[in-house]
């Protein structure tokens, strides 16, 4: 599975909880609020001025290489 901008956080985390770090080095630290079950990625992203191609890009990657 590929991660995508418009995928809730809760379900990228489901995918590998060790996604977590990759969010956590971009600043992402609300993963257990309540926004996380109920915001896209993409929304995160521009609430926390964060690039998220980038941050998808990394998070793809470290998914390929588990």
């Amino acid at each position: 599975m590929t991660v995508s901008k418009d995928m809730k956080i809760i379900d990228i985390l489901k995918l590998d909880r060790e996604t977590a770090n990759v969010f956590l080095r971009h600043g992402l630290h609300c993963l257990g609020c309540p926004s996380a079950t109920g915001e896209s990625l993409e929304d995160a992203c521009m609430a926390h001025a964060i690039d998220a191609d980038v941050l998808v890009g990394e998070l793809n990657s470290h998914l390929a290489a588990v």
